[in-house]
C-alpha cells in the first residue's frame, strides 16, 4: 500500500523546485515540489517548508525568497539542491546565478523564477505552508518544458515517509 500512495502522489502535477533565500551575506538554496499559486489579486503562492531545513531560519529571518523553475532533465540540480545539507556545503558553489531584487538567489540555468515576500506562516503537520506575495519575476526562457516530480523518481526518499495504511 505503501509504494503504492507513494506512485500516486508521484503522479500528481507539481513541478519541482529550488528555492533560494539570502540574509546578509549569506546564501542557499533547497529543492521543492509543494508551491502553489494561491491568489490572484494580489498575486500570492504557499510554499511548503520542513522547519527543520537549514535554509528555513535565513527564509523566516529575512521574509524573503526565490522560486527557481528548473528545466525538465535537470535533476542533477534537484538532487543538488535537494540532498546536500546547507550547514555543511556552500550549494551555490559552481552554480551560475544573480541574486533577485531581494538578494535571494535566481539560477541562471533556471526556466523562471519569483522573488517573493512572506505574509504569513502556518503549521501543517511536519511542514508549514509559507504564504508569500511575488514582488517580481521573469520567464527566462519561455520554450524550456518544466521538471515535473514525478520525474524525481524517489530521489527526495519521500516513499518511505508515506503511511503504511489510510484510514
Amino acid at each position: 500500500m505503501q509504494r503504492e500512495i507513494a506512485a500516486l502522489f508521484r503522479r500528481l502535477t507539481q513541478g519541482v523546485y529550488v528555492i533560494g533565500v539570502a540574509q546578509g551575506d549569506r546564501r542557499n538554496a533547497f529543492t521543492a515540489a509543494w508551491v502553489t499559486q494561491v491568489s490572484f489579486d494580489p498575486l500570492l503562492i504557499a510554499l511548503s517548508i520542513n522547519p527543520a531545513n537549514a535554509s528555513y531560519r535565513m527564509l523566516v529571518d529575512t521574509g524573503g525568497f526565490t522560486v527557481n523553475v528548473l528545466e525538465q532533465g535537470r535533476t542533477d540540480l534537484a538532487r543538488d539542491f535537494g540532498l546536500r545539507s546547507g550547514r555543511e556545503v556552500d550549494k551555490l558553489a559552481g552554480v551560475r546565478w544573480r541574486p533577485a531584487r531581494s538578494g535571494a538567489p535566481v539560477l541562471t540555468d533556471g526556466v523562471a523564477y519569483l522573488d517573493c515576500r512572506v505574509m504569513a506562516r502556518h503549521r501543517a503537520g511536519d511542514h508549514e505552508i509559507v504564504i508569500a506575495k511575488v514582488e517580481d519575476g521573469a520567464l527566462d526562457r519561455p520554450d524550456a518544458v518544466p521538471m515535473l516530480y514525478r520525474e524525481t523518481g524517489d530521489l527526495d526518499g519521500s516513499e518511505a515517509l508515506y503511511p503504511h495504511r489510510l484510514g
